[in-house]
C-alpha cells in the first residue's frame, strides 16, 4: 500500500497584502545575497561596490534619474495596455506590433506636418491617431477570436512581424540617404516633440502615463465593460448566461488594449527617441507581459516592477562599464534577481500542508 506523503502542496486563498509584500521582500534580499556570492567568488569583485555602481547607472545624476523614470513609465504604459485583454484571458502577445504601428503613424505626422502645424495641436492629433491605428491593428485577431475562436497568441505574434515589415517599408520610403534610417525627426525645429515642463524634459511622459493608468484602473474597476470582460475571463458560459454579448466584449476589449499600445508608440516617438525603426518597441512589448503577470494586473505593482526591471537593465550596463565585466556576467546578476522574484510567486500562491500519520494498532 502506497504511503501517504508527509507534505502536499495546496493553493492558498487570497494572501493578505502584508504577507505578499513580506515574501517578495525576502525574495529580493535572498537574490542580493546570491548575487553577492556570485560576484565575490566568480568575479572577485566587492558586491557593495557593484551594487553602488548599479545605483549610479540608474540614478547617479539628474539626467540618469529622469531617463530611468522615462523608460519605466513607458514600460508601465505597455503593461497597462495588455491588462484589459489579459484580464479577459485574451493572450495579447502583439503589443510589440501595436506599439510600432502607433509609432509609425506618429512619425508620419511628424515628418509631414511637424513644421506646418503647431506642436500642441499636432501632439493632440498624433495622440488620437496613434490610439485609433493601434486599435485597428488589433481588430483582426480580436474579430477572428470572437468569430472563429482562433488562437490569439499565434495571431498577435504574427501581426508583430507584419508591423516590423511595414515600418521597414516606410523607413526606406522616407530615407533620402539610403541609410535605412530616418534619423532624428525635426531635429532643428523639434516639431511634434513633447514639450519640457519647466526644466523637466520627460515630465509630460510621466503625466500622460500616470493619467492613462489611473483612467484604465477606474474603467476596469467601475465600468460596465470592465465588469463584463472580467466575467468573460472567468467563464464564457457564465457570461452568456448573464446576458453578456461575449463576441462584442472580446472585440471591444482588444480594441482598447491595442489603442493604449498605440499611444505607447506615440509616447516613444514623440516623447523619447524622436525617430522610428523596427527597434522602436525594443522588445518591451514582451517584457510588459512579465510585468503584467508579476503584478497580477495590479497597476500600482506594475509601476514598481517596471521601475525595478529598468533599474536592473541600467545597472547591468553600468557595472559592465565600470568593472570591465562582459555583458553576460552583468546579465547573470539581473537574471538571479528576476529568478528569485518570479520564484516568490510560488510562495505567494501556494503553501505546504503537513499531514500527521497515526500508526495503526
Amino acid at each position: 500500500m502506497a504511503k501517504e506523503p508527509k507534505f502536499t502542496i495546496s493553493k492558498k486563498d487570497d494572501s493578505p497584502l502584508w504577507q505578499t509584500i513580506l515574501i517578495k521582500a525576502i525574495a529580493v534580499i535572498l537574490s542580493l545575497i546570491v548575487s553577492a556570492l556570485f560576484l565575490y567568488f566568480v568575479t572577485k569583485l566587492d558586491p557593495i561596490s557593484v551594487y553602488a555602481s548599479m545605483y549610479k547607472g540608474a540614478f547617479g545624476t539628474s539626467r540618469r534619474f529622469w531617463i530611468t523614470i522615462r523608460d519605466a513609465v513607458f514600460l508601465l504604459l505597455v503593461a497597462v495596455s495588455l491588462t484589459p485583454a489579459f484580464k479577459m484571458r485574451f493572450w495579447n502577445c502583439g503589443a510589440e506590433g501595436q506599439v510600432l504601428i502607433g509609432g509609425l503613424v506618429t512619425a508620419a505626422l511628424m515628418i509631414n506636418y511637424g513644421n506646418t502645424i503647431s506642436t500642441p495641436v499636432l501632439l493632440l492629433i498624433m495622440f488620437i491617431t496613434s490610439a485609433i491605428c493601434g486599435a485597428l491593428w488589433s481588430f483582426l485577431p480580436a474579430y477572428f477570436k470572437a468569430k472563429y475562436n482562433t488562437n490569439e497568441t499565434l495571431f498577435t505574434l504574427m501581426m508583430n512581424y507584419v508591423a516590423i515589415q511595414l515600418v521597414e517599408f516606410f523607413v526606406d520610403f522616407w530615407d533620402k540617404k539610403q541609410a535605412h534610417s530616418v534619423g532624428i525627426i525635426n531635429m532643428n525645429t523639434h516639431g511634434g516633440w513633447f514639450m519640457s515642463i519647466g526644466e523637466y524634459q520627460y515630465l509630460l511622459n510621466v503625466i500622460i502615463v500616470l493619467l492613462i493608468s489611473v483612467l484604465v484602473y477606474i474603467y476596469l474597476k467601475y465600468s460596465k465593460h470592465g465588469f463584463e470582460l472580467a466575467v468573460v475571463g472567468e467563464s464564457e458560459a457564465t457570461a452568456k448566461y448573464a446576458g453578456i454579448n461575449v463576441k462584442n466584449t472580446i472585440i471591444r476589449t482588444v480594441l482598447l488594449s491595442g489603442g493604449i499600445a498605440g499611444i505607447a508608440g506615440f509616447v516613444e516617438v514623440a516623447g523619447m527617441s524622436h525617430t522610428i525603426s523596427k527597434q522602436t518597441a525594443g522588445g518591451r512589448g514582451f517584457t510588459a507581459i512579465i510585468v503584467c503577470w508579476l503584478a497580477k494586473f495590479n497597476i500600482l505593482s506594475m509601476a514598481f516592477i517596471s521601475l525595478l526591471i529598468v533599474f536592473l537593465n541600467k545597472g547591468a550596463s553600468q557595472i559592465a562599464s565600470d568593472f570591465g565585466l562582459n555583458e553576460y556576467a552583468s546579465n547573470i546578476i539581473t537574471g538571479i534577481i528576476l529568478f528569485f522574484i518570479l520564484g516568490s510567486e510560488f510562495f505567494v500562491n501556494y503553501k505546504f500542508v503537513k499531514h500527521s500519520h497515526k500508526e495503526e494498532a
